[in-house]
This record gives C-alpha cells, sequence and structure tokens, in this order.
C-alpha cells in the first residue's frame, strides 16, 4: 500500500469552521483508504486530546512534531484545497519537498501517478 500524509488547513478560530476541515480530512482519509491507501490523517488526532487524564498534557509542538515523522515516511503528500493560508501545511509541504517527497494537490493528481 501507498503511504499518504493528508495534509491540509486545521485550525480556525470558528469553532464551526474547525470541525468541519476536521470532517473533511477525516472524509478524504477514509475515501482513500477504501481506495487502496494507507493514509496518515493529522485529522483524527484530536483523539489524543480527548483522552488526557489528569495532568497529562500534549503540546502543540508534541504533535506537529509526531505528525512530521510520520510526514518524513510517506511515500507522498496529498494536499487538500483551502491549504494556502495554513502556516502548518506550509511547513508540511515544505519538508515533503526537502525530503523529495511528492506533494499532490487533488485525488486524480495522486491517482495518475499511483
Amino acid at each position: 500500500m501507498k503511504k499518504v500524509y493528508v495534509a491540509g488547513a486545521m485550525s480556525d478560530p470558528d469553532c464551526i469552521e474547525f470541525m468541519q476541515n476536521l470532517r473533511k480530512g477525516i472524509e478524504v482519509s477514509k475515501d482513500l483508504l477504501l481506495m487502496g491507501y494507507a493514509p496518515y490523517s493529522p485529522f483524527i488526532d484530536f483523539q489524543f486530546f480527548l483522552t488526557c487524564r489528569g495532568d497529562e498534557y500534549i503540546t502543540g509542538e508534541l504533535i506537529k512534531a509526531y505528525s512530521m515523522e510520520w510526514l518524513e515516511v510517506s511515500d507522498c503528500v496529498l494536499v487538500l484545497p483551502g491549504w494556502e493560508d495554513s502556516k502548518g501545511t506550509l511547513a508540511e509541504i515544505a519538508r515533503a519537498q526537502e525530503l523529495n517527497i511528492p506533494v499532490y494537490y487533488s485525488m486524480e493528481e495522486l491517482e495518475q501517478c499511483k
């Protein structure tokens, strides 16, 4: 299976938009899985935060480093629409380019390179 890192805007000051971003990212990740890919989806990382107990705390720095580790072992990156103002996505694209990991901007583009 080709390992696909799913990148895209997630954060938003509007909690409804944040949830919409999560929904879109999870939906694309599910579609990739059903298409025969092995997606890594930062869009499901929110579950880690929901399970913290007591004084457990996951920092933004830790979760970003965790995601970047997965990007670095991925075969390619799929960037979702609406990423242009996302600092995190820009950093992910830059790191993929440093490592010569192909970056695709649509499912069609990804499928052409299967």
